[in-house]
């Protein structure tokens, strides 16, 4: 399953779940997928989340760096682990790894110089900020390897 975030002619937003990217290629083809606001055939995919960069919009207040405050205990066979693991792994397989370019790689994509896509890479605390500041969302995810949990 795949969740793509969709955008009509008309600029409503919504969220679209797919089997696979050529099952949703297949149904906009057949015109199967509308705007659930205005029902505009007119459809087409959005950087996500995932994608790290969107369209400016008002920047939500910085969310704070990772440390050990909000940090958390989980068991390593808990259902929430187990969801997480899966989101990490869904946004690894369906984005292009820009390694240590990732901060102006996603401002070239926010100010419309690149194409639009999910990517992922590496970015230092003041990057990270830095990117927030100039109102493009990104993310941060931990990659939960077995061997670092007990």
């Amino acid at each position: 399953m795949i969740i793509f975030d969709l955008t009509c002619q008309h600029g409503h937003r919504f969220e679209g779940w797919f089997q696979s990217a050529d099952a949703f290629d297949a149904q906009l083809a057949r015109k199967l997928v509308s705007c659930p606001n205005c029902g505009s055939g007119e459809i087409r995919r959005v950087p996500s989340a995932v994608h790290l960069a969107r369209a400016p919009e008002p920047a939500p207040p910085p969310s704070p760096s990772p440390s050990p405050a909000n940090a958390a205990v989980v068991n390593p066979q808990s259902e929430l682990l187990n969801a997480y693991r899966k989101l990490v792994t869904a946004a690894i397989a369906n984005s292009e790894d820009v390694g240590t370019e990732f901060a102006n790689e996603a401002r070239k994509i926010h100010y419309l110089e690149a194409p639009e896509r999910s990517i992922r890479g590496q970015a230092s605390d003041k990057e990270f900020e830095a990117l927030r500041d100039e109102g493009i969302e990104v993310l941060r995810l931990a990659v939960l390897n077995k061997e670092d949990l007990n």
